[in-house]
Order: structure tokens, then C-alpha cells, then sequence
């Protein structure tokens, strides 16, 4: 099946980003927004407490689920958000290096912030995405 996504690098900007500087999808690409993935278990509890490499890989897992009920796949994601609860870029760099790994060719636009706290005991990553998929 034919991917929606066409991904856009941009010679006039630095080729140091590790992504894709913009991505489209045609009008008929069905969008599919997804809620922030949070590093949760099936019990609801946080999996991998203190450890922003297996949160951010719990994250990617729930992500690929919800990906999966909505008919698409990481392939199909257009643009993501990654967001770590710290002010260590160190963190922030842990947690990148696991969902840029996971897209690997498949470089989606993608931002990376600090945050203070995210909703969960003990949550440290939550990755926010969006989607298009064509369904013909």
C-alpha cells in the first residue's frame, strides 16, 4: 500500500538535525491524532521507574498499539513531540536517541522539550504524534 507521508529535508538548513525538517500528506490522507503516549503497563502502573531509556521504549511500544487499532504504523506518523520531565539534556538526549532508533529511516519532524512534570507517578517521557494514512 502507497505511504501518505512524503518526507522534506532542506538543504538550506543544517544536516545536523537528526529529522526530516517538514513532512505533507495529500488531502484525501486520512489523519489520525494520537494522544501522548505515556510509559504505562496494562495495570496501569508506570513500567521502568528512573530510567528514561525504557520509559521512552514503553512509550514507543503503547504508541505502535494505538497506531496499530487506528489502521497505521510508525511509518505512517507524520510529525512527532517528545516530551522529558527534566532539565538535563543529558535526559532529553536518552530519550531521543530510543524513539530516533525506533523511526530510524522514517525521520519524522520531530521537537524535543523539558518539561517540569508530566501526569503520571513517576512518568518521565510521554511521545505525542500525529498520523496520515491513505485508505484506498
Amino acid at each position: 500500500m502507497p505511504r501518505a507521508v512524503t518526507l522534506i529535508r532542506s538543504a538550506s538548513l543544517s544536516a545536523v538535525a537528526e529529522y526530516a525538517y517538514a513532512a505533507t500528506a495529500p488531502a484525501e490522507a486520512r489523519l489520525i491524532f494520537l494522544a501522548g503516549a505515556c510509559p504505562l503497563n496494562e495495570d496501569g502502573t508506570t513500567a521502568a521507574i528512573g530510567d528514561y531509556a525504557g520509559q521512552a521504549a514503553k512509550a514507543l511500544e503503547n504508541l505502535r498499539s494505538a497506531l496499530a487499532d487506528a489502521g497505521a504504523s510508525l511509518q505512517d506518523v507524520i510529525n512527532t513531540r517528545v516530551l522529558v520531565a527534566s532539565n538535563r539534556r543529558e535526559d532529553l538526549v536518552t530519550a531521543w536517541q530510543v524513539v530516533r532508533d525506533a523511526f530510524g529511516a522514517h525521520d519524522v519532524p520531530s521537537t524535543l522539550l523539558g518539561v517540569t512534570v508530566l501526569g503520571y507517578t513517576d512518568q518521565l517521557v510521554e511521545l505525542e504524534a500525529t498520523a496520515a494514512v491513505l485508505d484506498h
